[in-house]
């Protein structure tokens, strides 16, 4: 059995002019107020791998170029297409009025259990920030919570690890949609 590494070659990987033109998920992720730019360059580096819509830039997030953030995106702020908004409420309202349905990945009352979590129609997911998590008013304004159950002492997970397990599931499911 040959288990040799994969070349770049062999992976036939997209071109960045190809994935500019190749049709995408219809998941946004929407980036409340994130304060690292490494964790940001790691969610523009797994909307490139699922092929994301966007990624939204909120409040205090820092926006591409950026040298921090290129660390972790490895050239993904460059396909991934991003938009700032200064208002975090700003941008969910915006999403609502295209017809996504918007969930904020939150622990809060009669949140959906991520394991239970089925979307087929446009998406997006609001994460917040490492320490206070999205902001509450982002919360009421979203159409709902997503919850990942966690079995351990800690309450949260880094921002950038719920990002790719939120990404990696509704992506899936939206993938035909």
């Amino acid at each position: 059995m040959n288990r040799t590494k994969l070349t770049i070659p062999e992976m036939h990987r997209m071109s960045k002019e190809q994935f500019a033109q190749a049709s995408k998920v219809p998941l946004i992720v929407v980036l409340d107020n994130i304060r690292s730019q490494h964790n940001i360059g790691a969610v523009f580096r797994t909307a490139d791998a699922f092929r994301l819509e966007a990624v939204y830039l909120c409040g205090i997030c820092c926006c591409p170029p950026n040298a921090e953030i290129h660390k972790t995106a490895l050239g993904a702020e460059e396909t991934v297409p991003f938009r700032y908004f200064a208002s975090t409420l700003d941008a969910v309202a915006q999403l609502k009025q295209q017809g996504y349905t918007v969930y904020a990945v939150e622990q809060a009352h009669n949140s959906i259990n991520f394991d239970q979590i089925e979307v087929t129609t446009p998406t997006a997911v609001v994460l917040g920030h490492e320490v206070f998590g999205v902001q509450q008013e982002v919360v009421d304004a979203a159409d709902g919570c997503i919850e990942i159950s966690q079995y351990g002492t800690k309450h949260s997970l880094n921002v950038s690890v719920t990002a790719g397990i939120v990404m990696y599931k509704l992506a899936n499911q939206l993938r035909h949609v």
